[in-house]
C-alpha cells in the first residue's frame, strides 16, 4: 500500500509541475466531447426533424454539423498528440536517470562489488515499455472519459430513459474490469520477474559460454536456462488466462447494452422515445461507449497494469541514495582508509576456485604473503590459472574457499567505493576511451581537482611514454583508441595506472606488446614508485621474472615461491619454463622471436614488431611458452 501510495504521489507531482501541458491536454480533448456528443445528437435531429419530417434541408444541415464536428474532432486529437509527447519525452527521461542512478549506488554501496545485472532489462526493455504504456494511457483514459461524458450527455438530451438501458450495464461492465486490476498487476508483476530472471541468468552464461565448454556444463546450464525460460512461459499464459476475463467485462458493459437497446425499443418507443433519438442511442453505443470502453480494457487492463508494475520496479527503493549522495560517493571512492601498517599488501588463506561445482580446482589451496614494496613474478604454463589468481586478487573472481585479504581486511568485507583506491589490474588487452589524453591518464586520480600537467608529463617520462604523448598530439589531443596500436595502448593504460594512489598494481601480461626495453623500464618504474606499493607481474618473459624479487611458480597441483635462482634449484618446472624461454642474441629480455622493425628514435618509428620466420610460426604474445601438454585456460 505504501507503495502504490508512493506511485500516485510521484505521478500527482509529476503532472503538477507541467500545469500549462495539462491544460492544453484537457482543452483539447472538450473538442472530443463535442464530436462524441454531435455524433448522436445530431443523427437524431436529422431524422427527426429532417427526413422524417419531410424537410431534407434541415436533416442535411443536421449532418454537415455532424461532419464539421469530426473535423474539429480530428484537429483536437492532433494538438493531443502533441501534449501527450511533452508529457511521455519528460517521464522517459527521469526514469532512465533513476535506473542509471539506481544502478549505479547498487554498484557503489555492494560490499561485495556486485552490480545489478538486471538493470539492463530495465534501462532498455523496461523504460521503453513505460514510455509507450504511459503515451497509450494518457491518451485511452482520456478519450475514454471525454467520449463517456459526451455520450451521457447525448443520450440524456435525446431522452433521460435511455439512461435506465445504457447506464447500469455500462457500470456493471466497468464493475468486471476493475476487479480484474488487481490480479493482472500482481500476474504482470511475475512475468516481469521472469523476464528479468532469463535475462541475467543468459547474460551470464553468454559472458562464460568458454568456461562452461571448458567444464562440460553444456548440459546442465541448457536445463538450467530452460528451466527459468519455462518460469517465464508459464507467467505469461496466466497473464493471458486473466486477459481472458477482461474481454467478459467488454461484453457487459460494451455489446450488451446494444442488446437490451434493441429489445427494448417498443418499451422505448410507447414511452415517447423518438426513431430518431432510438438511432442516435444506437451510434453513441456502436460509436462511441464501445469503441472506448474496448480501448480503455485493452489499454488500462494490460498495458495500464503492465505500466503500474513497471514503474514500481523503476523507482528507486528506499535504501538507495538520490543522485546527490550518489556522486558524493563517486566523488570519493578512491579515498580508502589506510591500511595496518604491519599488514601486508595481500595474503591468501587457503584460496581454492574453480569454474562451475563439477570442474576441477583451478587454484586450490592457495597461501600466499606478498609484502608491502614486493616485485612479484607469477609464472607458469599455459591455461594454468595465473589470470584466474589476478582475478581472486583484485576481486574480480570469488574464491571457492578460503579468503583473500588486502592491507590486512577481507576483500568480502571491503565495499565497492575502496576496490579502486585499494588495487588496480591491468589486463593484456588495454582499455582507452575515446576523450583527451588527459582525461585517460587521470582517469583514475581521485579527487575534485584536476590532475597538474607537470605530474601527468612526469608520469609518462617515467614509464616511457613521452614519444608517444608526442606522436599524439599533446596532453589536449584526442586518444582515438582505433588509431593506436596494441602497444600504444598499454603504454597509455600503464602511465594511467602508475598515477592511481593504489598501493597494489597487477600487471595480467600488461606489457606484452612492448619491447623489452620498454617493458622493463614501466616494470621498474611501478617497483619503485613512490608509497611503497606492491606490484604483482603475470610474466611472459624471462627478462620479467629476472626483475622481481619474488617468482610464483604454479603447475596446477602445487606453488613454489622464491628467488629466480632459488627456483632454479629446486623447480623443474621452472628450470623448463626458462629454458623455453630462449632470447634471441643481442637482445637481452626479448622473447617471441620478434625484433623491432625500426630502431628507436627513427622518424616514423611507431614501435611495430615482425617476426624472424613464417607469420605462421609465431606465438601469440599472450603467454609463456607451454613446456608441457596441458589444457588451454
Amino acid at each position: 500500500m505504501k507503495r502504490r501510495s508512493g506511485l500516485w504521489a510521484e505521478g500527482i507531482r509529476f503532472l503538477r509541475h507541467r500545469p500549462r501541458v495539462v491544460g492544453a491536454l484537457l482543452g483539447w480533448s472538450v473538442l472530443e466531447a463535442v464530436e462524441t456528443f454531435l455524433t448522436g445528437f445530431a443523427l437524431a435531429r436529422a431524422l427527426d426533424d429532417g427526413f422524417l419530417a419531410g424537410r431534407a434541408a434541415v436533416g442535411l444541415g443536421w449532418l454537415g454539423l455532424a461532419a464539421l464536428a469530426v473535423a474539429a474532432g480530428a484537429f483536437g486529437t492532433g494538438r493531443v498528440y502533441r501534449a501527450v509527447a511533452a508529457l511521455v519525452e519528460p517521464l522517459r527521461d527521469g526514469l532512465v536517470r533513476r535506473v542509471v542512478t539506481r544502478g549505479l549506488a547498487d554498484a557503489v554501496g555492494d560490499p561485495h562489488g556486485g552490480a545489478d545485472t538486471a538493470v539492463v532489462s530495465r534501462l532498455t526493455q523496461q523504460v521503453e515499455i513505460a514510455r509507450d504504456t504511459f503515451a497509450g494511457l494518457v491518451m485511452v483514459s482520456r478519450s475514454f472519459l471525454f467520449t463517456v461524458a459526451g455520450a451521457l450527455i447525448g443520450l440524456l438530451s435525446l431522452a433521460p430513459v435511455l439512461l435506465l438501458v445504457v447506464v447500469p450495464p455500462l457500470f456493471v461492465g466497468l464493475g468486471l474490469f476493475c476487479l480484474t486490476l488487481r490480479p493482472m498487476n500482481r500476474r504482470q508483476a511475475a512475468f516481469l520477474a521472469a523476464n528479468e530472471d532469463v535475462a541475467e541468468s543468459v547474460g551470464a552464461m553468454a559472458a562464460g559460454l568458454r568456461d562452461i565448454a571448458a567444464c562440460g556444463a553444456e548440459e546442465r546450464m541448457t536445463a538450467e536456462a530452460e528451466r527459468r525460460i519455462d518460469t517465464e512461459f508459464r507467467a505469461s499464459r496466466v497473464l493471458a488466462h486473466w486477459g481472458v476475463l477482461r474481454a467478459l467485462a467488454l461484453g457487459v458493459g460494451g455489446r450488451l447494452p446494444v442488446v437490451l437497446l434493441l429489445a427494448s425499443a417498443p418499451w422505448l418507443l410507447r414511452r415517447g422515445v423518438t426513431a430518431g433519438a432510438l438511432v442516435g442511442a444506437l451510434a453513441y453505443l456502436t460509436q462511441s461507449l464501445l469503441p472506448a470502453l474496448q480501448s480503455l480494457t485493452q489499454g488500462l487492463g494490460t498495458a495500464g497494469s503492465r505500466f503500474v508494475v513497471v514503474l514500481g520496479r523503476l523507482m528507486p527503493r528506499a535504501d538507495v541514495p538520490d543522485a546527490g549522495s550518489l556522486r558524493a560517493a563517486e566523488a570519493s571512492r578512491i579515498e580508502v582508509p589506510a591500511p595496518r601498517p604491519a599488514a601486508p599488501a595481500v595474503e591468501l588463506r587457503g584460496v581454492t576456485f574453480a569454474y562451475g561445482e563439477l570442474a576441477e580446482p583451478v587454484v586450490r589451496e592457495l597461501d600466499l604473503v606478498v609484502p608491502r614494496g614486493c616485485h612479484l613474478a607469477v609464472v607458469g604454463p599455459s591455461g594454468i590459472g595465473k589470470s584466474t589468481l589476478a582475478g581472486l586478487i583484485s576481486g574480480l573472481l570469488r574464491p571457492g574457499g578460503g579468503t583473500v585479504e588486502l592491507g590486512g581486511r577481507p576483500l568480502r568485507e571491503r565495499p565497492a567505493t575502496e576496490l579502486p583506491g585499494m588495487r588496480v589490474l591491468i589486463p593484456q588487452e588495454a582499455y582507452v576511451f575515446a576523450g583527451s589524453v588527459r582525461d585517460n591518464l587521470a582517469y583514475l586520480c581521485p579527487g575534485p581537482e584536476p590532475v597538474p600537467d607537470s605530474r601527468l608529463r612526469a608520469a609518462a617520462e617515467t614509464v616511457g611514454m613521452t614519444e608517444l604523448l608526442g606522436r599524439m598530439g599533446g596532453l589536449d589531443a584526442v586518444a582515438e583508441p582505433g588509431t593506436l596500436s596494441q602497444g600504444e595502448r598499454q603504454l597509455l593504460a600503464l602511465t594511467r595506472a602508475y598515477l592511481s594512489p593504489a598501493p597494489l598494481v597487477l600487471l595480467d601480461e600488461a606489457t606484452c606488446y612492448l619491447d623489452p626495453a620498454a617493458e622493463a623500464r614501466a616494470e621498474r618504474a611501478f617497483a619503485l614508485r613512490p608509497g611503497g606499493g606492491a606490484l604483482i607481474v603475470i610474466a611472459h618473459r624471462i627478462s620479467s621474472a629476472r626483475r622481481a624479487d619474488r617468482v610464483l611458480v604454479m603447475d596446477g597441483t602445487h606453488t613454489l615461491c622464491g628467488t629466480h635462482e632459488e627456483l632454479l634449484e629446486r623447480s623443474a618446472l621452472y628450470r623448463d619454463l626458462v629454458g623455453n624461454w630462449s632470447e634471441p642474441t643481442g637482445h637481452p629480455g626479448y622473447s617471441y622471436r620478434v625484433d623491432p622493425v625500426a630502431g628507436a628514435r627513427l622518424a616514423g618509428d611507431r614501435g611495430h614488431v615482425v617476426a624472424h620466420g613464417a607469420v605462421a610460426q609465431v606465438q601469440d604474445a599472450g603467454d609463456l611458452a607451454d613446456g608441457r601438454a596441458l589444457g588451454g585456460e
